[in-house]
């Protein structure tokens, strides 16, 4: 995120989740330097008529909004010495606001479950199609005590195939040099099914060539960033194994998953991929959800 005074944008809802989203996020601004815009999006003026009776009183839903921003904006400026804190009540749908406020954001920063009746879902509807649709970063904030006060001082970046110039790999590496913790990136491989006995193209080991492949796109991705952050520590694995699994076991150990997300030229569909979905759903910290348009997924199953 830097010093650019875009700011960091939090949607708040009034649940427990949204508050630790408001933490994690006022921190965050902290550190940056960036503003923390707090926005309470809802439908309430369809129910209860946009313009009051007599045009004085506001309407309860109003009201209501009002005093959850009030308390997020003073839970936030308690909690740290924050850049400006403003507010807004955007009476509309909250995915589609969000949406709309994530084109001039440095990122987005929405809780893990949401109100209502829908909160025991693992993940709140509009969280997962904010992440799937942004065009800035989506941080979900998600995890146990430790990883939500940065206590692993370890960032994890998943690389997949196309992550040369990924902007998750950039993301990472600002990140880890803000909060000078150390970066832990990897790529993974799978061994390739057994070719038949005698087969004429089989030369060498074919699981040594897939797992020095991943070591070669983790390379050639990492090459660039460390350059321009010198400082900070990088380590590198290789596991051989599904990404999704392997990310999310590694996320117990971690303040912060990184991962990429498609973006192909429609917003048809949700464009996670496996990797970002299921790291949404049951990462042990914070995800980081950074898109890449114009490429494949940044994080598959390779």
């Amino acid at each position: 995120m830097g010093m650019m005074q875009a700011p960091l944008v939090v949607g708040v809802d009034g649940s427990d989740s949204s508050l630790q989203a408001v933490d994690w996020a006022a921190d965050e601004a902290a550190l940056h330097g960036t503003p923390l815009r707090l926005v309470y999006a809802s439908l309430w003026e369809r129910y209860e008529g946009a313009v009051p009776t007599g045009g004085l009183e506001r309407p309860e839903g109003r009201i209501l909004a009002e005093n959850i921003l009030g308390a997020a904006a003073e839970r936030a400026r308690l909690r740290v010495p924050t850049p400006a804190v403003s507010t807004d009540i955007l009476a509309e749908d909250p995915t589609g606001a969000l949406l709309r406020e994530g084109a001039s954001a440095s990122a987005l920063v929405v809780g893990s479950r949401g109100r209502g009746q829908l909160a025991s879902v693992l993940l709140g509807s509009v969280s997962l199609v904010v992440a799937a649709r942004s065009v800035c970063p989506v941080v979900v904030v998600r995890g146990d005590d430790v990883a939500l006060a940065a206590g692993h001082e370890r960032i994890l970046l998943g690389v997949g195939r196309r992550d040369a110039e990924a902007p998750s790999v950039r993301f990472a590496f600002r990140e880890a040099a803000a909060r000078g913790c150390a970066l832990h990136a990897l790529s993974t491989w799978r061994r390739p099914a057994p070719r038949p006995a005698g087969h004429q193209l089989v030369t060498g080991d074919p699981a040594h060539s897939a797992e020095a492949r991943a070591t070669a796109l983790l390379d050639e991705a990492l090459a660039g960033p460390a350059l321009e952050h010198p400082d900070v520590r990088v380590s590198r694995a290789t596991p051989e194994g599904a990404a999704a699994r392997i990310l999310v076991e590694r996320s117990a150990a971690a303040d912060l998953l990184i991962v990429g997300a498609r973006r192909p030229g429609s917003f048809i569909g949700l464009e996670l991929g496996r990797v970002a979905h299921r790291a949404l759903h049951h990462a042990a910290c914070p995800v980081v959800v950074v898109p890449d348009r114009g490429t494949d997924a940044a994080t598959t199953d390779v």
